[in-house]
């Protein structure tokens, strides 16, 4: 693990240097192609521009969730950009069916190239300035309204550059750059690259990462296809599986970056903020799960319930600071001193649980009283102690709420005064 942070940080502080050496590779490569006759075809041209679409589309959908999770509003941008590079890239396809002449097919398909993937990288450099300026917001709905509003301003700027002629797009066999053109979008996606690289290194996530890597990806995509001199030749066949590669790496970035915020979202559903032990929902859930294993079984299974003496005079004379910690002092000792099969759980504010299955009326009170010499013997101030009941399923009852309303009258019993644990159990535990 330690080898692979290394690494990691390595590539992070290197990536701009190792990112420009991997572009003049690929220049060269698409030189050399150039050199070659060879036609993907028609064929594989719509397969490329097909598969394109889905993940387009695909992206889009998983970015919204990812937007929603987190409301970042370069996620929303990037979505709504992919979906108008989707649309751009599906009505390309169309259009190679209709009635036009094939010059004008030829062409529509490189204006539609041009338009959609100039686009998409001006949205991505617009976002990262829209950033830069307000860089936090917590209005989605003002949010959503700019960036469609953004989006839609930079897609018609694009296409009204290009379809009319403000932007050169014509292609020069004999010259070293047969499609010139295709630099502007290569530029806006090296700065997008740069900035989201210096976003990723901030804020380390799957999502950021794989974003950067794409963008580079595109850089090469389009440096690919300056080197194009006719449609379906080598180097713009290069750039289709370029471009398209770069889309299923931003997908799968999202897809990981969902995974890993549901997972999130599933661990904060069933966790206490304050002790990282389970919450009330939790220990329902280990509680039932247990009265049906045991009902087949036919074996025991005990609940333990914990108070914290006196945490009032702690709050009131010390603070509440001291209080919490208090409570963190006891979810530490069960989170050292329980089996990795029982369920801890913090079961209201000063209120602790741990169920341990296959585990009697003995075992119970054993665990009840090491919890309590733990916690009284931590070393640290003020001195704590807890009380303690216990409950057998299915003795003390065959229910989660007559279970916990046994062992809760145990647990008061005993702060009642009736103390029937004492040294001799310890000593009999050890």
């Amino acid at each position: 693990m330690l080898v692979v942070q290394k690494v990691g940080r390595w590539f992070s502080r290197y990536q701009l240097l190792l990112g420009l050496l991997a572009l003049v590779g690929v220049s060269g490569l698409s030189f050399w192609l150039r050199q070659r006759d060879f036609s993907s075809g028609f064929v594989l041209f719509c397969y490329l521009e097909i598969v394109g679409s889905l993940l387009c589309f695909t992206f889009v959908a998983n970015a919204l969730v990812h937007f929603r999770g987190t409301r970042d509003r370069l996620t929303l941008v990037l979505a709504l950009g992919f979906l108008f590079a989707g649309l751009i890239e599906t009505f390309a396809i169309w259009g190679l069916y209709g009635p036009a002449l094939q010059g004008a097919q030829q062409a529509g398909v490189s204006m539609t190239w041009m338009v959609g993937q100039t686009a998409l990288a001006a949205l991505l450099v617009a976002a990262l300035a829209l950033e830069h300026r307000v860089p936090h917001s917590r209005h989605p709905g003002r949010d959503t309204t700019v960036s469609v509003v953004l989006v839609g301003l930079v897609a018609y700027l694009t296409a009204a550059a290009y379809l009319s002629g403000v932007i050169d797009t014509s292609t020069h066999p004999a010259a070293w750059l047969a499609r010139a053109s295709d630099l502007l979008p290569a530029a806006l996606f090296l700065v997008a690259a740069i900035g989201f690289g210096r976003r990723a290194n901030m804020a380390r996530s799957g999502f950021n990462r794989a974003l950067c890597a794409a963008l580079w990806i595109n850089v090469a995509c389009h440096l690919a296809a300056t080197q194009s001199v006719r449609l379906f030749d080598a180097p713009f066949t290069l750039a289709l599986g370029l471009r398209t590669g770069s889309y299923a790496l931003i997908l799968g970035g999202t897809l990981l970056d969902n995974a890993r915020l549901f997972e999130q979202v599933r661990h904060l559903a069933v966790s206490d903020s304050l002790t990282g032990l389970g919450n009330y929902r939790a220990l329902l859930n280990a509680l039932e799960n247990e009265i049906q294993r045991s009902s087949r079984s036919k074996r025991n299974f005990a609940i333990i319930l914990m108070d914290l003496d006196n945490l009032k005079q702690i709050n009131d004379r010390y603070g509440h600071l001291v209080g919490s910690r208090a409570i963190c002092r006891l979810g530490n000792v069960l989170r050292v001193h329980s089996r990795t099969i029982d369920t801890a759980a913090r079961y209201g504010g000063d209120e602790f649980a741990v169920v341990l299955p296959e585990a009697g009326a003995q075992a119970a009170q054993c665990v009840g009283e090491r919890i309590r010499e733990r916690l009284s013997s931590d070393g640290e101030e003020p001195h704590m102690t807890v009380s303690v009941g216990t409950a057998v399923f299915p003795q003390d009852g065959q229910t989660v709420e007559e279970l916990l309303d046994a062992a809760d009258r145990n647990l008061y019993g005993m702060k009642r005064g009736s103390r029937v644990m004492g040294l001799s159990r310890i000593a009999a535990c050890l």
